[in-house]
């Protein structure tokens, strides 16, 4: 313990020299008092985890506040102490620090993914109030996995956690900029989760490195003599590339390792950024470029803040190489990240916090914290988020948003505002008129077409890639389902009551969410409507001595008392006429069976399904056969009137049409010339002169549909035309 205190002010005092070393010494005894009594896997004493932590963040020169954060950190979850104890010893800020790494609770969850997902979903609130949290957490991940290896006899412990590892702090450290985190982290995974690739790789590299020693050498001289002749003061250095990288790039290009031609990567640091471009132009003047391979991260900066010049040549020894080029302080980012902020320049902190807003990721994941209700959904977004190659694209102001690959103008709407997203109709790219599903492409100009009538469709789902996006479009989805189930329920409730004699009002219902094993009667309603809940239980629920007519007409037969004729003229029986699906939106409450695709016109009857709303079907469909044994799943309906009908439904029709030139066309010219719009066509059989196929067709109602099909009857090339009723 005493090396590790040493080392530990050894280099904070290296960059700090006004550093309240007694107050660093008093937390290490704090830690030490107790975390007494306590072992790590390796069987040393746990406080010299704590300490390993601090030192590897005293490397980066991380402020007096993180380091004492750093050996304190473990102490309110695994020790007696408190959050007071060390705000009366360390300070309030050093408190709220502790406070923000700290897992206050232990979440208690069904599976592993869903403690994780909580966690981390704590996590990115912590690291909201400050990014200093964020920091601890990476150094702490990274002496965790140094020592995950003392886990020899649980595998899949360690696999769990470098799984996390890799998915979560990876992508959150380079997203901080910290490249050497996160390729120590990628690469101490890689270990344990692909442990065979690991090793073949770096028996491969092994090999590379003793065969190219001089090839490496003389590229580096090369390029410095090249800089030297210039003027420039430069310092050149050749690298491997990660073995986790190598092994992604062989996954993604589905390429083996001899095929890969740019393992090495050389890195070229100069004073100016003047000097970084007249550099460039001296190797792209001497050397033939790659086509595609040229990045300019100076002058449009990664959202981590990473600067830098990235260009693949045909270099010396007719070499494919990688060259980065930037000033030293760019390198110095480049390594240490957002922690470069927080170091100590002469003795005195930087005053970092309005640099650290420019993070916009952060604040569109706590945009996606709002809108995600389950932790897991959350995690699921977020990692979207955090693993995806750029691209950059402009609004028409002219600001850069920087999306994941494949992104799409639904995304790009999210990105600027998500009232843009929620009211986006349309989307013009460079100037050009083009759908909202669009994949956009680097420096794309998108201007966002929206409209106060607009909100988010559910098949944007299909085409959305950022998390943002994702989880708006699934919030309101959500909403939009439940008020809609909450619709029909109410709707099936009233008229239950009604045919029984009574009026509804949900307050009848209090008391009875224990029963139903829900939070709130009008998850009681719209369980109904989804189909969890039977109307007829409730009723029951709410009456539970109540006899429907069948069963007092038998009690009057044996207590002689007046026939239901006459018991009806005491009572009145009110008859409901049938419930109508006016305003409830195809796909979500309500459901348009496949298997008659029922018309306005039809008569149709509602069969209520387990988790879905109502399925509707026509009255002679085959299908209700299945249903003869559960009449309490039928709901008669009708359809609506008025706005709030659905404008178009689709009708399906079977045809048999001649194998001759232009039939199709002539097909869709009938269509199209009454007014219906076709969705979709099938050739279910071929022969030399005739098709068997079907067509779906969008149409107002039955009417509609008969109209098209007696056109189609009285066209030559269409042998038999007929409404389908199946499938």
């Amino acid at each position: 313990m005493d090396d590790q205190l040493q080392t530990l002010i050894k280099t904070i005092q290296s960059y700090n020299k006004d550093a309240d070393i007694p107050l660093i010494e008093k937390a290490v005894d704090f830690a030490k008092i107790y975390h007494d009594g306590q072992t790590r896997s390796s069987g040393e004493p746990y406080y010299t985890h704590p300490l390993e932590v601090s030192i590897l963040l005293a490397e980066m020169r991380l402020d007096e506040a993180t380091l004492l954060t750093a050996i304190l950190h473990d102490t309110v979850e695994d020790t007696d102490a408190t959050l007071q104890d060390i705000e009366k010893q360390f300070g309030k800020e050093v408190a709220s620090l502790v406070d923000g790494v700290t897992k206050l609770t232990r979440i208690e969850s069904k599976t592993a993914e869903g403690k994780q997902a909580e966690n981390f979903r704590k996590l990115v609130l912590a690291m909201s109030e400050d990014i200093r949290v964020l920091l601890v957490k990476l150094g702490d991940r990274v002496h965790n996995m140094r020592t995950l290896h003392h886990f020899k006899d649980r595998v899949d412990k360690q696999r769990r956690i470098a799984r996390e590892t890799i998915e979560i702090y990876a992508p959150l450290a380079e997203r901080i900029g910290m490249h050497k985190i996160k390729e120590e982290l990628e690469d101490l995974s890689f270990s344990f989760l692909y442990p065979e690739a690991r090793d073949s790789i770096s028996k491969r590299l092994s090999f590379l490195r003793s065969e190219g020693t001089d090839i490496v050498n003389r590229i580096i001289e090369t390029l410095g003599t090249q800089a030297k002749q210039a003027g420039i003061n430069a310092s050149v250095s050749g690298r491997e590339k990660t073995r986790y990288s190598i092994w992604k790039k062989m996954q993604r290009k589905n390429v083996a390792f001899e095929q890969l031609s740019d393992i090495m990567a050389f890195r070229i640091m100069v004073d100016t950024i003047e000097q970084c471009y007249h550099m460039l132009g001296l190797i792209h003047s001497h050397y033939p470029t790659v086509p595609g391979r040229f990045k300019d991260y100076i002058s449009t900066p990664k959202p981590n803040g990473y600067r830098s010049i990235h260009t693949t040549v045909i270099g010396p020894e007719n070499q494919r190489i990688e060259i980065q080029i930037r000033t030293r302080d760019m390198h110095e980012e480049a390594d240490l990240g957002v922690a470069a902020h927080w170091a100590y320049k002469q003795g005195k902190p930087n005053d970092n916090k309005g640099d650290l807003k420019k993070f916009r990721w952060l604040r569109e994941l706590l945009e996606i914290l709002e809108q995600e209700s389950q932790a897991e959904d959350f995690l699921e977004n977020t990692k979207l988020e955090l693993f995806s190659d750029q691209v950059f694209c402009f609004s028409p102001k002219g600001d850069l948003i920087e999306l994941p690959a494949g992104a799409s103008c639904v995304d790009f709407a999210y990105a600027i505002h998500s009232d843009v997203g929620n009211r986006c109709v349309g989307a013009k790219i460079n100037g050009r008129i083009a759908p909202l599903s669009t994949k956009l492409n680097n420096g794309d100009q998108v201007d966002i077409q929206t409209s106060k009538n607009q909100s988010p469709s559910p098949t944007w789902e299909r085409f959305a890639v950022t998390g943002k996006a994702k989880s708006h479009i699934r919030r309101f989805i959500r909403q939009q389902q439940r008020d809609q189930y909450m619709e029909l329920g109410r709707a099936m409730v009233v008229k239950t009551f009604r045919q029984e004699g009574y009026d509804f009002a949900d307050k009848m219902l209090n008391g009875l969410t224990g029963q139903f094993r829900v939070d709130a009667v009008e998850d009681i309603i719209t369980g109904v409507g989804q189909g969890n809940i039977v109307a007829r239980d409730v009723f029951k629920a709410v009456f539970p001595d109540h006899k429907n007519q069948q069963q007092q007409l038998q009690e009057d037969k044996v207590n002689n008392l007046p026939s239901i004729e006459q018991f009806n003229k005491v009572k009145k029986v009110n008859k409901d006429a049938p419930m109508p699906i006016k305003g409830l939106i195809p796909g979500m409450a309500v459901h348009f069976a496949r298997c008659c695709h029922p018309l306005p016109g039809d008569r149709i009857v509602g069969i209520v399904s387990t988790g879905r709303g109502v399925t509707i079907h026509t009255m002679d469909c085959d299908t209700l056969e299945n249903f003869a044994d559960t009449p309490e799943r039928w709901l008669e309906v009708s359809w609506g009137t008025g706005k709030d009908a659905p404008e178009t439904h689709v009708g399906r029709i079977t045809m048999t049409i001649s194998n001759e030139a232009g039939a199709l066309g002539t097909l869709s010219n009938i269509v199209s010339t009454n007014g219906g719009n076709i969705t979709n066509l099938k050739i279910t059989n071929r022969s030399m002169d005739f098709w068997d196929m079907y067509i779906d067709v969008y149409v107002q109602d039955t009417s509609h549909l008969n109209n098209i099909v007696a056109a189609l009857r009285a066209t030559p090339e269409i042998a038999e035309v007929n409404r389908s009723k199946g499938r």
